[in-house]
């Protein structure tokens, strides 16, 4: 649930959680309950945010006996709520003294309080920001028709945003809270501990018997990805996954680098994520557009795709080979190694049929060259061979003109 309000609001209601006492006088001259309507809810979740974020804004005003019946109401469908709970421990204290700040009803804030703080902060940021659902990430996005729906990870915001495919075009459909790795993004090996960023695919939910701490499934992705092999980052077993049975949430970094949700969330999600085919794109501190203005570019790139079918297709190898960067590679294989191969194999110029079909496109983020992650089904067909397989290309801009930086079968 996402509501317009100032910014004055956002930085009250902020100061809650991190330095400001609960009862300051500054706070509690402001008056904002005129600024939130009464919101809709569409799942126990977003009740549950909402109500959340209500009960701080009512403590701002000093509206504790307020504040506690709405943390009560919130229990009431979310009683394994961490972060609810220490609210109301907060608020129960304050009927008999002062509480210097957020969670200070233990005196000296734990490991565990800091992390509840840090859900609260990313919650509020989320609930009073409006500037996401009019909006479209800054990636290229172009999903194929088998793929209904894109699924998007900010996990700077710990907030996963989910888009439907519908008509060629992408439209909102929901966001969930999430949490990632406890030592954060940008993983690299084996028990670090940090989330993957890129372009993944969840496969369909594992069926063998889980422990408790990944709730009521787990959709794996396919980390490492062809990219992370390619830049040696090691790991495995990154997951979507739910909650322990005892526990609502978890806070934003809490995770050994999965994407961890709520178990409703995690259910909501799970008719789309069953496929096998969604595409998942992890990113830190997401960019928005006003709107989707990407559509010049994919069609730069889709010319480049056909290009390079036709070159091949001709079996003109010099112009084939002009759509490879130098700096290529494929299980192993460089660009020298690729080029000889192609040279040899085409030498006589055999006739082939090649189509492609189902093509997708998804911008990679967070890397310094602009970098496509283009998946299709190819048909080919020749005198000697006659094969279809789902195929997988990273295609990359050097000096404006996108090249094939790697291939192979999906």
């Amino acid at each position: 649930m996402v509501i317009a309000v100032n910014k004055s609001l956002t930085y009250v209601l902020l100061a809650v959680v991190t330095f400001t006492p609960w009862n300051a006088t500054a706070i509690n001259r402001y008056s904002f309950s005129h600024l939130l309507p009464k919101p809709k809810f569409s799942n126990v979740t977003d009740l549950a945010e909402s109500l959340l974020v209500k009960s701080l804004l009512e403590i701002t005003q000093g509206k504790n006996q307020q504040a506690l019946e709405t943390i009560d109401q919130l229990l009431l469908s979310t009683p394994n709520f961490k972060l609810a709970n220490l609210v109301r421990g907060d608020l129960l204290m304050a009927q008999g003294q002062y509480l210097q700040a957020f969670g200070s009803a233990n005196n000296h804030p734990t490991e565990a309080v800091k992390d509840l703080r840090d859900e609260a902060r990313v919650r509020i940021e989320r609930y009073l920001s409006n500037k996401n659902l009019d909006k479209h990430p800054n990636l290229l996005l172009a999903p194929n028709e088998q793929q209904s729906h894109v699924i998007v990870v900010d996990t700077d915001k710990s907030r996963l945003y989910l888009y439907k495919n519908e008509h060629n075009s992408l439209s909102y459909v929901a966001d969930y809270y999430i949490t990632v790795g406890k030592n954060g993004v940008d993983k690299q090996s084996e028990g670090d501990k940090r989330t993957p960023i890129g372009v993944y695919f969840a496969g369909q939910k594992l069926t063998q018997p889980l422990a408790d701490i990944y709730g009521g499934a787990a959709y794996p992705l396919n980390y490492p990805n062809e990219w992370d092999t390619e830049h040696n980052r090691k790991g495995s077993g990154i997951w979507l996954h739910g909650t322990p049975s005892n526990t609502f949430s978890r806070p934003p970094r809490a995770s050994n680098g999965c994407v961890v949700l709520t178990n409703q969330d995690l259910k909501l999600l799970a008719p789309i994520l069953q496929t096998g085919k969604t595409p998942v794109i992890i990113a830190n501190n997401l960019k928005w557009l006003d709107t989707d203005s990407t559509s010049v570019e994919k069609k730069i790139l889709k010319d480049a795709i056909d290009s390079w079918l036709s070159d091949w297709q001709s079996q003109n190898t010099p112009k084939y080979l002009s759509h490879y960067s130098h700096a290529f590679s494929s299980n192993g294989i460089n660009y020298q190694q690729w080029s000889e191969h192609k040279l040899s194999v085409q030498a006589s110029k055999p006739k082939v049929e090649i189509s492609l079909s189902d093509i997708s496109m998804f911008a990679y983020p967070d890397t310094e060259k602009k970098l496509v992650v283009v998946d299709f089904m190819q048909d080919f067909r020749s005198q000697n061979l006659s094969n279809k397989i789902q195929k997988r290309q990273y295609w990359i801009q050097e000096n404006s003109s996108w090249k094939i930086i790697y291939e192979s079968a999906a």
